[in-house]
């Protein structure tokens, strides 16, 4: 098993936290069976004011190109992923497009 942890923000709105926290209360089928059948067995998301720490730990079979390829051909994801941009903000170094970021492992205990 191996542990990615990834950051975003949401926008600076506290009504838009609010929504976007009850769409994580009860998130779609077809999201979380797309998130099941990639190679995520755990997948929590933490929120602190409104950035967003995102850690997901995936089996062996897990792949980050076979994932995105899956998601870009799934309408349903993709109609999420635009839901959830409403709420979404990139970091301010992100690239053009890019949500959330891969966060680099500095330390174990």
């Amino acid at each position: 098993m191996k542990r990615h942890c990834f950051a975003l923000d949401l926008k600076d709105d506290s009504e838009l936290i609010l929504e976007y926290k009850k769409y994580h209360q009860n998130v779609w089928p077809e999201i979380i069976e797309s998130i099941k059948t990639s190679g995520i067995e755990k997948l929590d998301i933490y929120l602190v004011e409104n950035r967003l720490f995102m850690i997901m730990d995936v089996d062996d079979t897990f792949s980050f190109e076979a994932k995105q390829k899956k998601d870009e051909n799934n309408p349903k994801v993709q109609e999420w992923e635009t839901l959830m941009w409403k709420y979404q903000q990139a970091l301010p170094k992100a690239e053009p497009g890019e949500k959330w970021r891969l966060m680099e492992h500095i330390f174990e205990l």
